[in-house]
């Protein structure tokens, strides 16, 4: 069977997930577009639902039980353009703080607030290149399986454990193991490179509008600052992130100077 009709009951299934957050909320679900970020989701044992397959865009799947749509109604499907006509429903893991296996001085990412599901998902693009442990999403204004977020990581919302959950449990967890905490702020900080991140780590960030809250600053171990040259006074999040994660495996990896 070729389903034709944007009317189709799947169609509609699927663009609702597409589209509303309280739709993945209700039914568990999220929508992958794209061979490889499927490939991932097998890889990292997550249940995948249905396929959806655009013979006309696709090459064939190989050992998957399949869906074939036309073109008209995969352009109506997909979230975005160039996913090589392959789309799945999945079903969603949600993990919890103490479903984290960390290894000994783990480097870990926290982000407080953060409201743009694209900045995100480069966040976990990075912390994936870094090979660090995980991603921690304090008090969320998106949710972790938005297809914006799913499609700028590029495949990593899967291969790096990501959890959701408050600031104060977030605290008490990092602190209850031994991890520092350093903020990254302006105010009342020292340069980034002149702080030890060979020890456990969590490298915390908020908003570019509003910065972290008090909860984070009171609780950290150290305020670290990228130095601004420029005459404005922040960098994107996702970059940011990206140039502490790396000033963690430089030092990790014994090549520090003095």
């Amino acid at each position: 069977m070729v389903i034709s009709s944007v009317q189709n009951p799947h169609v509609k299934a699927v663009l609702a997930l597409q589209q509303k957050s309280a739709e993945r909320r209700r039914t568990g679900l999220f929508v992958v577009e794209g061979r490889r970020e499927l490939e991932h989701c097998v890889e990292m044992g997550l249940e995948v639902k249905e396929v959806y397959v655009c013979r006309e865009i696709a090459k064939e799947m190989e050992g998957m039980n399949v869906t074939e749509v036309t073109k008209d109604v995969y352009e109506k499907m997909a979230y975005r353009g160039g996913t090589e006509g392959v789309m799945a429903v999945v079903k969603s893991e949600e993990k919890r703080l103490e479903d984290l296996e960390l290894r000994e001085n783990p480097l870990i990412v926290v982000v407080e607030r953060v409201e743009k599901p694209g900045n995100l998902g480069a966040i976990l693009r990075s912390a994936d290149a870094a090979g660090a442990d995980a991603v921690v999403v304090c008090d969320p204004l998106t949710d972790l399986w938005n297809p914006n977020l799913i499609r700028s990581s590029i495949g990593a919302a899967f291969t790096v454990p990501c959890v959701a959950c408050g600031s104060e449990e977030c605290i008490q967890f990092l602190k209850t193991r031994g991890i520092q905490i350093l903020t990254a702020q302006l105010q009342d900080s020292e340069l980034y490179y002149d702080t030890d991140m060979r020890r456990g780590t969590a490298i915390v960030m908020g908003t570019e509008a509003t910065g972290l809250t008090d909860v984070w600053r009171q609780a950290a171990d150290a305020h670290i600052r990228i130095p601004m040259l420029g005459r404005l006074d922040s960098l994107n999040v996702s970059v940011s992130a990206a140039i502490l994660l790396y000033e963690a495996v430089r030092q990790r990896s014994g090549t520090r100077e003095g």
